[in-house]
């Protein structure tokens, strides 16, 4: 981990994909993460750019809207990039969509994997249990990869009672996938922000849907 940071200058550009990336990186590194002025550093959305910014880093690319890895490889500096070293720092595993559009435009992309998802213990399926039979009023998913684990520690048992609670995403892509998954009622966030969640939430309590 401190050993890829350490060879910062080799990179052109270091992109941050979430805030998790960010803190866990900031973890891992005694709280500190390198800078250099010759390293492009880009975040996916907004709140990672914050994270950034607080960790005492300038970021020099950040899309404007529609938080996503679409977002930043349409943006003009994404564009002529062949021959170029990039990392991407991230969780172990997820979307490969931005390595291998970078890769095929000709840059050279390496990941940094600062954490890991996993499912939650099974000491939690027996309070999902309880939630799902008084009633939930939505639920937030800010990941596919949440959304998946979900389902599965639903189980057959409550397959479909989980299918019936109103959804909150935060991508045209992870609601894809939720409507793939069986749900029928799901709203899309303006962005991934805690206040665009929020405020989404609120209109799907109060009877006022969108999405």
């Amino acid at each position: 981990m401190k050993t890829t940071f350490q060879r910062l200058d080799s990179y052109q550009c270091v992109i941050f994909v979430s805030v998790n990336a960010v803190n866990f990186a900031l973890r891992a590194n005694g709280g500190k993460i390198p800078s250099s002025k010759s390293v492009v550093f880009a975040a996916i959305g907004g709140s990672t750019a914050q994270a950034l910014i607080n960790a005492d880093l300038v970021v020099d690319l950040v899309p404007k809207q529609d938080f996503n890895s679409e977002a930043l490889l349409a943006m003009p500096e994404m564009q002529h990039i062949s021959g170029q070293r990039m990392l991407i720092v991230r969780g172990q595993g997820g979307r490969e969509e931005l390595a291998n559009k970078l890769r095929e435009r000709g840059a050279k992309v390496d990941y940094l994997p600062v954490y890991k998802r996993i499912i939650p213990q099974v000491d939690n399926i027996s309070n999902l249990s309880y939630l799902i039979e008084n009633g939930l009023n939505v639920i937030t998913i800010t990941s596919g990869e949440a959304l998946q684990n979900l389902v599965l520690m639903a189980g057959d048992q409550h397959a479909t009672a989980i299918r019936e609670v109103p959804l909150v995403v935060v991508s045209d892509r992870i609601r894809c996938l939720a409507a793939d998954l069986g749900f029928n009622r799901i709203a899309v966030t303006q962005s991934p922000s805690d206040s665009a969640i929020l405020e989404t939430v609120i209109k799907f309590v109060t009877g006022n849907e969108c999405g």
